[in-house]
C-alpha cells in the first residue's frame, strides 16, 4: 500500500447532478464519481488525512441550469472514502462552470485537463491534490 500520489485528475462526460436530485438518482450519481477516481487511482492505496483541495469544472454544452453550487456536495461524498477518508479534510474547493463561448484560458494544462478542454460538452473534470502540490489553478 502507498500513499495517495496527488495530484489525482479524471475527467467525467456527464452533467453534473445536483444536491436536490432524487435520492436514488444521486447515489447512482455518486457512485460514478466514486468510479472515476478509483480509475484513477493506483489500485493500492492509504488514505490518510491530509487536508486536501478539490478542483471541479464543469464544461456545459448550453446554459447551465440550477446554481453552481449545488454540484459540489454530491461530488465531494462520491470521492469520500475513495480519494480521502472523509469529506472533513477538504479544506478547499474551487468550482467554475464554463458555459458555451466563454472563453478559457490555461497555462500549461496538465494532460486531463487538455482533455477536458478539447472534449465536446458536457465534461466534468475533477483535481484532488495537497498541500505540497497546491497553487494558484494552473
Amino acid at each position: 500500500m502507498t500513499e495517495i500520489p496527488f495530484p489525482v485528475e479524471f475527467l467525467l462526460r456527464e452533467t453534473p447532478l445536483s444536491s436536490q436530485a432524487q435520492p436514488a438518482s444521486r447515489q447512482r450519481w455518486q457512485s460514478r464519481i466514486a468510479a472515476g477516481a478509483k480509475a484513477a487511482l493506483p489500485e493500492w492505496v492509504w488514505l490518510d488525512h491530509r487536508p486536501v483541495a478539490v478542483t471541479i469544472l464543469f464544461f456545459a454544452p448550453a446554459e447551465m441550469q440550477g446554481d453552481i453550487d449545488n454540484i459540489v456536495k454530491p461530488i465531494l461524498d462520491g470521492l469520500g472514502t475513495v480519494a480521502y477518508p472523509d469529506d472533513r479534510v477538504v479544506d478547499r474547493v474551487w468550482v467554475q462552470k464554463f458555459e458555451p463561448g466563454t472563453l478559457f484560458a490555461c497555462r500549461d494544462p496538465s494532460p486531463i485537463l487538455a482533455g477536458a478542454l478539447e472534449t465536446p460538452a458536457p465534461v466534468l473534470y475533477i483535481r484532488i491534490d495537497d498541500g505540497a502540490s497546491r497553487g494558484d489553478f494552473p
